[in-house]
Formats: C-alpha cells, sequence, structure tokens
C-alpha cells in the first residue's frame, strides 16, 4: 500500500486551524497545558516538512503516522479513569476558542487520511492481516497479560531472525527495542523499511487486531527513529482519551 495521495494529504495537511492572535487564544491554551501552541510552534511545521518529503517519496505513510501520533497532546484520563478536572478544562477551552473543537476535527481527519483501511490494502496485504490474524490464535492462547503476551511476541520476533536489543517495563507497559533484519530489503527499488513496515508489518497487524478484541494494547513498531532500531510496546488497554484526538463534544463535563 503505497499511502494517501500526496496532493490529498497536501489540502488535508494546509488545512491546520492556526491558532488567532489574542487573548482567547492565550486563555484556551493554557488551560489545555500549551498544547496548542506546541502543536502550531514544532509539531505542525515537522508535519509540513514530513509531508512534502512523502511528496518527493524520501518517506514513508508511516513515518507521517508515528508523527502524527506523536502529537502533543491533553490528557483527558489514566487509562479508562476519567480526569475530571482537565476534562472541565477541556469544555472551558472549547467555550472560549472555536478553534479547539476545529483542531480536533481536523486532526481526526488526518489520521483518517493515514491509518489502514481494510479496502485500501493490496490482495497480498489483505493475505497477510488473516494470516497473522490466524497465527495470532496460535501464538497468543492461553494469554491474558502484557507481560505474557511480550514474551510470546519476543519468541516470534526471534523465530523470523529479528535481533532483540533491549526490553523494559514501566507503567504496565512493556517495551521491546529490536532491530530488523529486513529493513534495506529492496530499499534501492522501494525506498528504507518499505519492505518491512509497509508490508510484512501487515502480519502484525493481525496481531494487533488479535489482541484488541482481548483488551490488550499492541504498538507495533511503525517507524524506526533510525535507520537500526526499531521498537514496540504491550500494555492493558485502557481506553486512554486525549485532546485533539477526543473532541470537546465527546467530553460530558461531570
Amino acid at each position: 500500500m503505497a499511502g494517501p495521495d500526496p496532493e490529498e494529504l497536501r489540502r488535508v495537511v494546509e488545512a491546520f486551524p492556526a491558532p488567532p492572535d489574542g487573548d482567547q487564544f492565550e486563555t484556551a491554551d493554557e488551560l489545555l497545558d500549551g498544547a496548542y501552541s506546541r502543536m502550531a510552534e514544532s509539531w505542525y511545521p515537522a508535519l509540513r516538512e514530513l509531508e512534502a518529503a512523502y511528496a518527493d517519496g524520501d518517506v514513508l505513510r508511516e513515518e507521517l503516522l508515528a508523527h502524527v501520533e506523536a502529537v502533543p497532546s491533553f490528557r483527558l484520563s489514566d487509562g479508562a479513569a476519567p480526569l475530571r478536572e482537565r476534562r472541565r478544562a477541556l469544555v472551558e477551552a472549547d467555550e472560549t476558542l472555536d478553534g479547539v473543537a476545529a483542531v480536533a476535527e481536523w486532526y481526526d481527519e488526518l489520521r483518517a487520511l493515514l491509518e489502514d483501511e481494510p479496502t485500501d490494502l493490496t490482495r497480498l496485504e489483505r493475505l497477510l492481516h488473516g494470516f497473522g490474524y490466524a497465527l495470532a490464535h496460535v501464538l497468543f492462547l492461553g494469554t491474558s497479560s502484557p507481560a505474557q503476551v511480550v514474551r510470546r511476541l519476543r519468541v516470534a520476533y526471534r523465530s523470523v531472525g529479528v535481533r532483540i536489543d533491549g526490553t523494559d517495563a514501566a507503567g504496565g507497559t512493556e517495551r521491546t527495542t529490536f532491530t530488523c533484519p529486513y529493513r534495506n530489503v529492496a530499499a534501492s527499488q522501494c525506498g528504507k523499511r518499505w519492505v518491512c513496515h509497509e508490508k510484512l508489518d501487515r502480519v502484525d497487524d493481525g496481531y494487533v487486531t488479535y489482541l484488541a478484541e482481548r483488551g490488550i494494547d499492541y504498538q507495533r513498531p511503525r517507524a524506526c527513529p533510525n535507520a537500526e532500531q526499531c521498537y514496540s510496546t504491550v500494555a492493558r488497554d485502557g481506553g486512554d482519551r486525549w485532546w485533539p484526538k477526543t473532541p470537546p463534544g465527546d467530553v460530558s463535563e461531570p
């Protein structure tokens, strides 16, 4: 899957609701702990650079998606537990500035453009996803916790030649850092990491689907921080909510 049309992506990216000058923005941004200003000042310019590089064929859709998911955010829950004061702050920020809701709407459109849709997958990618989903029924049989899942996952990584470089556990999240031997396969024709991140990771997507149905959040690698290593995480799915992913209209003031 090549990813979204570059012109369509540019149209969406350029529609970012830039913050206006004035006291209303400053008040709303303060209520959001500065998340809106951080988006505009650092995250959005980097997004524009990635969008241009994507149009030139220099970066993958996965790298764009990783940046989009790293957006400065304003947490509204701690796992499944709502943070009531912060929800009230989002409601107040929305009442102060229309742009707060507009950013959430824009962000939703951007994510939807970059994320996988079953209808967008090629036949090979659908087969790989289905294979991963079927394999997950065997690989994760009897597991019920992130620690159990990640042990099986590391076995699967090693079985296909992936080198585990490091493991870590913090705050209920299990992290695995590794080196993929396929990162440069067909790099001269398709770009670096195209085979592993745009094709072979469809098997991982099958794992994601299976585990999500059982309350486990598996964040498979979407982009490598450098040319050598990637990492993935496994945690209990707590239903975290945050702005701009969660629009003000979806938050009821307690």
